[in-house]
């Protein structure tokens, strides 16, 4: 009975002292046992930095890169920017009004070229992933299982409508995060074109 009144004695000490200054004002910053990162090492937009020689913190774009949204030469996109899903037809959203849209779209313009802009996207965007060939044997799936990687290979992959393929890459599923700011629109339909072909080429 003791160490009972001695436990519910520290007990509401602990609760006090937790409770008891919450409303006041202090002129020190209060003790954070979480910070949970509202304090971070970051150069503010427009302030000056020590960091860097000429001490400013707003630094030009890195050589050789090109910001989201801008013109991207010789890429082959439609129009004269990147185009992420901004209007409401199929080849937009993959979508007939609220079902999944069967075959491509016309606007895309069937070539050599959009085909290795496919093989190259879903190597860089899908293979970590899905695999190579598409069996979601990619390299995560050597140490991240659960749920599985699905197979675009599988039959049931292989009979989904070709607009639910590009809705899925750009609305993502499950653990897998959506694409529509990374792949264009076009770039969508690309990767959904080189996939078809792996499935052709399987055989199941």
């Amino acid at each position: 009975m003791r160490w009972f009144f001695l436990i519910l004695a520290i007990a509401s000490i602990t609760v006090a002292l937790a409770l008891g200054p919450r409303g006041e004002k202090f002129s020190s910053p209060p003790f954070m046992l979480f910070p949970d990162m509202d304090n971070q090492y970051k150069v503010k937009a427009q302030k000056p930095s020590q960091f860097f020689e000429n001490g400013q913190g707003a630094r030009k774009p890195v050589e050789g890169t090109i910001p989201f949204g801008h013109d991207l030469p010789g890429e082959n996109l439609v129009g004269s920017r990147l185009d992420y899903s901004r209007g409401s037809d199929y080849y937009n959203t993959g979508l007939f009004g609220d079902y999944y849209g069967k075959g491509f779209p016309e606007e895309l313009q069937w070539d050599e070229a959009f085909l290795a802009r496919g093989k190259e996207r879903y190597r860089i965007t899908c293979t970590p992933c899905h695999g190579e060939s598409g069996n979601g044997a990619g390299i995560v799936s050597k140490y991240w299982a659960i749920p599985p990687t699905a197979n675009l290979l599988d039959p049931r992959v292989k009979d989904l409508p070709e607009g639910q393929l590009f809705w899925t890459i750009t609305h993502g599923k499950g653990l897998m995060g959506p694409y529509n700011g990374i792949l264009s629109v076009n770039d969508r339909w690309a990767v959904v074109a080189y996939l078809r072909g792996l499935q052709a080429a399987s055989g199941n």
